[in-house]
């Protein structure tokens, strides 16, 4: 067998893998019951705060939509140019386009010049190209979301105390913009200018929970419409929403700490045969050269990689939890 015929049993043989993974991964059944057992017994509570949490349980999963969809984006070029303004820093389409391509054209040239072997460089460029900016971006988006999360209950707070003190809901956004600093304070600052412009308070509040796309805010838009809705005292449903925040956040502190050492596991097994694969090439060189000529070695490479991709993969949603 030549090496293309190689390369495509290994790739028959990995996409059969991952539709044998698909077929069999389906919906947990003790996870749906134990699901469907909560949201009875939250909805026959006679605790407020508990009937706040299934409500807005409820709203948010009857509003989930595509992420390429997110905020009306109808191309995948509109989703792109959203996700990096959650970015919160200004970049163009046209410069991320410029800085993949030339990642990828680096990768590839030095790939090539290394070994000699054209489809390897390719693909390694496309992956780095591709995926090195992605990564990045989503970095940075995860950094500012977490910003956000961190003083969006202090946010609520003053709101709660801005609306028992007698002022409006629109006066108590604008003192939010302007006291509360970082990423919160920026997104109610857009939320006071699209309101000022002649949009409602509900839409302005909705674009910024379609941008952000994170269920903190999501539970924050839903409350204020449920209110508008159904009345009542919108400084206690709010004062009931940040402490559903911080619990939520304390939850995802407690499952970060529960499962930090699988997860460091998985970072060491992932990354050990790599380490060792370095400095084994840098104390003899000649003795792993071949990995970098030799067509068969490279394939074979190419199928381990493969193969601690997927054990990664596995690792990874093993340790990931859903809040």
């Amino acid at each position: 067998m030549n090496t293309l015929q190689i390369l495509l049993v290994a790739g028959g043989l990995t996409a059969l893998l991952a539709l044998v993974w698909a077929a069999f991964n389906g919906p947990s059944p003790a996870k749906e019951a134990a699901r469907r057992l909560e949201a009875v017994r939250d909805r026959h509570s006679e605790s407020t705060l508990d009937k706040v949490e299934a409500q807005l349980r409820k709203a948010l999963a009857a509003r989930k939509i595509k992420v390429h969809r997110i905020a009306g984006s109808d191309s995948r070029a509109a989703a792109l140019a959203l996700r990096l303004t959650r970015t919160g820093r200004v970049i163009s389409i046209q410069q991320y386009l410029y800085t993949s391509a030339g990642i990828g054209v680096t990768v590839a040239l030095l790939i090539l010049l290394k070994t000699g072997f054209f489809p390897l460089a390719l693909a390694v460029g496309l992956l780095a190209g591709a995926g090195i900016p992605h990564m990045a971006v989503g970095m940075m988006i995860k950094g500012r979301l977490n910003k956000f999360v961190a003083k969006f209950p202090d946010a609520i707070d003053l709101l709660v105390r801005g609306l028992r003190s007698g002022l409006p809901i629109a006066e108590t956004l604008t003192v939010v913009s302007s006291e509360i600093p970082g990423p919160v304070g920026e997104e109610f600052k857009m939320i006071c200018e699209r309101i000022r412009i002649g949009k409602s308070m509900e839409e302005s509040l909705q674009d910024t929970a379609d941008r952000l796309n994170m269920p903190e805010f999501s539970f924050f838009c839903i409350t204020l419409a449920i209110q508008r809705e159904t009345g009542g005292n919108l400084a206690e449903t709010l004062a009931n929403l940040g402490e559903v925040l911080r619990k939520r956040a304390q939850m995802k502190l407690k499952i970060k700490a529960m499962s930090s050492e699988s997860k460091a596991s998985a970072y060491i097994v992932g990354s050990l045969p790599f380490i060792v694969f370095g400095l084994v090439y840098w104390v003899s060189p000649n003795y792993l050269g071949g990995f970098f000529s030799d067509q068969r070695l490279i394939v074979a490479g190419l199928g381990g990689l493969t193969w601690m991709s997927i054990g990664v993969f596995i690792m990874a949603k093993m340790v990931s939890f859903e809040i």
